[in-house]
Parts: C-alpha cells; sequence; structure tokens
C-alpha cells in the first residue's frame, strides 16, 4: 500500500490564493501585450492571429517565467512580459498545429482554428505564429533567449512528431514515452523557468536549478493531463474518458496495464490501440481500477515534483525559489484530489 500524499502546511495552503493575486497584474500585462502582436500581423490575418491569440488559457508557461524571475519589489519586469509572450506564442502554436493532428472541433470552450478557418489555414497560421515568437525572441540584448527558444521549439516539435510516429503503436515502451513528453511539454516549462531566472538576473548555478525545476515539473503536469484522461470524474475534469484508448495513444497508465495483463487480455489491448479492434473504454476503464494502476502513477506525479523541489531546495532563501515551490502545490493538490 503506498503512502498518502501530503498534506500542504496551513502557510503553503494559504499562500496559493496570494501566488495568484500577485501575478494578476504581470498576467495582465502579458495579455495586453499579446494583443498589440496583432498588429504587427499583415493585414490579411490579423483576424484569424487574434483569434490564435486567446487570452483565455491558464498561462502555467507564463507563471512559471515570472515566478522564477521574481524580484524583491514584486514590479512587472516588461523583460519577462516579453519573454512570456514568446513562450506563450510557442505554445500557442503548437495547440493551434495539435488540434489539427487530432481533429479537434473544441478547445476552450470554442471553435478550434482548424474549425473556424480550415486545415491548410490553421498549419500555415501557426507557423507564422512561430515565426513571430522567434522574432520577439530577437529584439532581446542577448542571443541567449533567441538560441534557448529556437532550439526549444525545435525540440517540441520533435516531441510533437515523434508521437504522431508511435500513435497507434500497441508496443511502445515506458522510456519512449516518458521522451517523448520530455520534449512535447517539460522543454517548454524547462525554458520558461530557466530564461525567467536568466532574465531575473539570478546566478548561473539558480538559473539551471529553475531550469530543472520546470522540466520535472512539466513532465509531472504531462503525466498528470494524461491520467485524467483515463481517471476521474468527466464533468469535473471537463472532457470525454478514454479518448487516449480510443486513438491508439499509450500513456503511462496503459503502457503499465498492457505488461502486467494476461496474454490474452494484453493482446486484446494490443489490438485496441493499434485500430485492430474497437474501444471497449468502459472495460478498460474498469480494468485500470481492479489493477491499481491509478495509485502507480500517482505516486509518479508526486516522484517528479519532488524532484523539481529539490532542484531548487539549495534556494529557499530566495523569493523565486519560495514561490516556486508554492506553485508547485497547485499541482500536488490537483492530483491529490483525483
Amino acid at each position: 500500500m503506498q503512502n498518502p500524499p501530503e498534506t500542504p502546511s496551513a502557510s503553503t495552503a494559504k499562500q496559493l490564493p496570494e501566488l495568484f493575486e500577485i501575478l494578476q497584474p504581470h498576467l495582465k500585462a502579458l495579455d495586453s501585450f499579446l494583443l498589440e502582436q496583432v498588429s504587427q500581423f499583415e493585414p490579411e490575418i490579423r483576424e484569424h492571429a487574434e483569434y490564435s491569440i486567446d487570452t483565455g488559457g491558464k498561462r502555467i508557461r507564463p507563471s512559471l517565467i515570472f515566478f522564477s524571475g521574481w524580484q524583491a519589489d514584486g514590479q512587472v519586469d516588461e523583460n519577462l512580459v516579453r519573454l512570456a509572450a514568446v513562450v506563450e506564442t510557442v505554445h500557442l502554436a503548437t495547440l493551434v498545429h495539435d488540434d489539427i493532428m487530432d481533429e479537434a472541433d473544441i478547445r476552450r470552450n470554442r471553435a478550434t482554428v482548424a474549425r473556424k478557418y480550415n486545415n491548410a489555414t490553421a498549419v500555415l497560421l501557426g507557423d507564422a505564429l512561430f515565426s513571430h515568437a522567434v522574432y520577439l525572441a530577437t529584439l532581446f540584448p542577448t542571443n541567449e533567449v533567441c538560441r534557448n527558444v529556437a532550439e526549444s521549439t525545435r525540440k517540441v516539435c520533435t516531441g510533437e512528431i515523434l508521437q504522431t510516429m508511435q500513435r497507434g503503436d500497441p508496443d511502445l515502451d515506458m522510456a519512449t514515452y516518458l521522451r517523448v513528453i520530455d520534449l512535447k511539454t517539460a522543454e517548454l516549462f524547462r525554458v520558461a523557468c530557466f530564461l525567467g531566472a536568466r532574465l531575473g538576473g539570478y546566478s548561473d548555478a539558480y538559473v539551471r536549478a529553475s531550469g530543472a525545476f520546470g522540466r520535472h515539473l512539466g513532465i509531472a503536469y504531462q503525466i498528470y493531463d494524461d491520467m485524467t484522461d483515463l481517471f476521474g470524474s468527466q464533468e469535473k475534469i471537463g472532457k470525454t474518458l478514454g479518448t487516449d484508448i480510443a486513438t491508439g495513444k499509450p500513456t503511462m497508465p496503459l503502457i503499465l496495464m498492457r505488461d502486467r495483463l494476461p496474454a490474452e487480455e494484453a493482446r486484446a489491448l494490443r489490438d485496441t490501440l493499434s485500430g485492430k479492434r474497437e474501444a471497449d473504454i468502459p472495460y478498460w476503464l474498469e480494468k485500470l481500477r481492479q489493477m491499481g494502476i491509478f495509485e502507480e502513477v500517482r505516486q509518479a506525479i508526486f516522484q517528479e515534483i519532488e524532484k523539481a523541489r529539490d532542484a531548487v531546495a539549495p534556494y529557499q532563501n530566495q523569493t523565486a525559489a519560495n514561490y516556486l515551490h508554492t506553485i508547485s502545490q497547485l499541482l500536488w493538490n490537483q492530483v491529490a484530489a483525483l
């Protein structure tokens, strides 16, 4: 039996709403900056760009940038705002392309770019967003920002390519799964924290530690996102359960289950993931619960969060590191509540 997840201390639980409150001026400045970017696009596609630059998202990566580079006075830093716009624009571009590949019609309660316009327009619009993000990165006085953003963008795209190539592969192993999420999700978390700390003027050691924090938090976040596809309440998470099974996307819970099933059932799951057999989603969801996969995946997420916290633990005398530690509690609480 696994140990129950730790309960957040009273001080940490109290800090979470306070963090969101102090972050609001920074996020407001980011939204204004992003909307200003619409005028930088050619007149013919400004409507499309404005639709893509959605200001209603979670803003996880920008939040990590602001916290990793946090200054003692708490004032809005224009360089961090610009960096947040760069990273968020890259993220938005990946969402535009993801929705094409997933044939998704709805994102954030409205039509996807591909659905509103068409796939060809969405592909090119995503490319335009990528290009504009790199352009914004070139405006910093150091080329370190542009170099890191360009490299991270390539890695994110590589992760998406690998995931696309492996969709429907019933024999995907755990190492490959972790490699894909490290590239497609954790990399932007890492570069957000790394460059946020760099622009915040922190030491090289802390910059590296902040990047490591972001990477492990990003891995934890993607495993959590994959887990919510299979466990929990549809009403609570706001999406249909079991879509990864139906679309042949092996994730950590499915890989663990496949490797522990009796031969005949393992073969049936492989046939389901490869598209040879119609997906009996209720059956597989119940099988996951019976086999105790949920708790094992949950512990894997907690372990990644702990690795993230350990990375910045030596710097707990700095407000920025404390804020990063506290924001990790939000994901911890979400996982514990499932």
